[in-house]
């Protein structure tokens, strides 16, 4: 599991900048371009062999100064629930000010590791002096950085990676399936989760600006353990419907991080949407397995050819996730709601599944013979060998002449040829092409 590292800090002090600069490719912050994978705020990035997810709390800055502060406080607290590390970004320009103050409070009462970053240090040397001011947050030792420049990355990384919690053997040797429950908010996660488990807890507080972090709840079903992994508990009232959408983006994030199956739960009356695809991209990106949970379908007029039509619907939409398990219920009335069970029992065993090296290679051969892999300039591609070197998702490397030709295409068209024969039902597959001469192969 990846490790989760918050940016945070008030506004203009440049946490889209460090984001930008961390991530290592420039990601428009500011419009979010439709469709799948990327929301924008989040990347998965690395530092000395250790993978992280970053996420960048920098919201919309609106006008009234005690919307920014109230729209602060909720950046911080959503970052303090979620992350392992939190990086706080200061501005040397600026120097110390009180709201850097107030941040600092928030971040100790936590209890969170907290990296104290000053930012915009384009000399260490000329300002070093204004560095050591930001001591007087009492939250350690200032990090000197400039994101524009990239400089001092590598000390505030090291302190970084410092903190990360060590996985312990006790959790590797867990095998319960986690199941993260994700959607729009008020799709109806909560009362599919009370339903599922079998209890009516209160999930949602009515109390505006109440948080709560995720919670694991361990659970006994037809005689094995499940744990799901709560996020419905995030209901914030906000001024600006972006806000609500980023927020639980980040808690999405989080979520599907520590799962193995992700629920996206989407709403019957509204149909599938393009918010649904960006939160059922990051479960794909992630390698989890999916299942579209239907919900409300109670409350749909229907015919011979409804589920048909809305399952080519959610296809079309989806259509970068053909694997994923569909599933049509209500919270409600509770129909088909235990049938959910079934499906992550299926997927978390796709999920572990190893194919023998040979029967892969058998099922290689009769592609290749079938359709004659692609060509440019003469060259065409060679596949020498495929093998399958991890589960979870079940991972391939094909070798091969040269890696450029392998098209997407060809690859998606061997990975349909693997399912074929074994379904992998509701699991992504993952394929990694690694070039070898002929030479080597002999």
């Amino acid at each position: 599991m990846r490790p989760i590292v918050a940016i945070v800090g008030r506004p203009n002090v440049g946490k889209s900048t460090l984001f930008n600069a961390l991530a290592g490719e420039k990601i428009s912050i500011v419009k979010d371009t439709p469709g799948v994978t990327r929301d924008r705020i989040y990347a998965d990035t690395e530092w000395l062999n250790y993978d992280f997810t970053l996420i960048d709390t920098g919201g919309i800055e609106p006008d009234s100064k005690d919307i920014i502060l109230s729209q602060m406080r909720e950046q911080a607290q959503i970052a303090i629930d979620t992350a392992d590390v939190i990086i706080f970004l200061t501005d040397v320009k600026q120097g110390l000010v009180d709201t850097d103050l107030r941040v600092a409070d928030m971040l100790r009462k936590s209890g969170k590791p907290v990296v104290l970053t000053v930012n915009k240090v384009d000399d260490f040397q000329k300002m070093s002096i204004d560095v050591y001011e930001f001591y007087n947050l009492g939250i350690g030792d200032p990090f000197p950085v400039s994101s524009v420049n990239r400089l001092g990355f590598g000390d505030m990384l090291d302190e970084v990676i410092r903190h990360f919690p060590e996985s312990s053997q006790e959790e590797k040797d867990d095998t319960t399936p986690r199941i993260a429950i994700v959607g729009k908010p008020n799709v109806g996660k909560s009362s599919i989760i009370n339903k599922l488990i079998g209890k009516n807890r209160v999930i949602v507080s009515d109390i505006a600006g109440t948080t709560r972090d995720a919670i694991d709840t361990p659970v006994k079903a037809n005689g094995k353990d499940y744990i799901f992994i709560d996020t419905a508990g995030l209901r914030r009232k906000s001024k600006i419907k972006e806000d609500i959408e980023r927020y639980s983006i980040i808690r999405t994030v989080s979520a599907v991080e520590r799962a193995d199956v992700v629920i996206v739960v989407i709403n019957a009356e509204e149909g599938v949407t393009e918010q649904d695809a960006k939160i059922a991209g990051i479960a794909h990106e992630r390698g989890k397995g999916i299942i579209i949970a239907v919900n409300k379908w109670d409350l749909i007029e229907k015919d011979n050819k409804s589920v048909n039509n809305y399952t080519r619907d959610i296809r079309n939409v989806l259509s970068f996730i053909p694997y994923a398990q569909i599933i049509f219920i209500s919270a409600h009335t509770g129909q088909r709601l235990m049938n959910l069970y079934t499906m992550i029992d299926e997927i978390v065993e796709c999920r572990t599944m190893r194919v023998p090296t040979g029967v892969l290679n058998e099922i290689l051969t009769e592609a290749v013979a079938l359709v004659q892999p692609p060509s440019d300039k003469g060259k065409r591609l060679k596949i020498f060998y495929i093998t399958q070197v991890a589960v979870g998702p079940p991972t391939f490397v094909l070798f091969v002449n040269n890696k450029e030709l392998m098209h997407f295409s060809y690859t998606r068209y061997i990975e349909n040829k693997i399912r074929d024969v074994f379904g992998f039902k509701g699991t992504p597959l993952k394929f990694i092409t690694r070039e070898r001469s002929e030479k080597e192969q002999k």
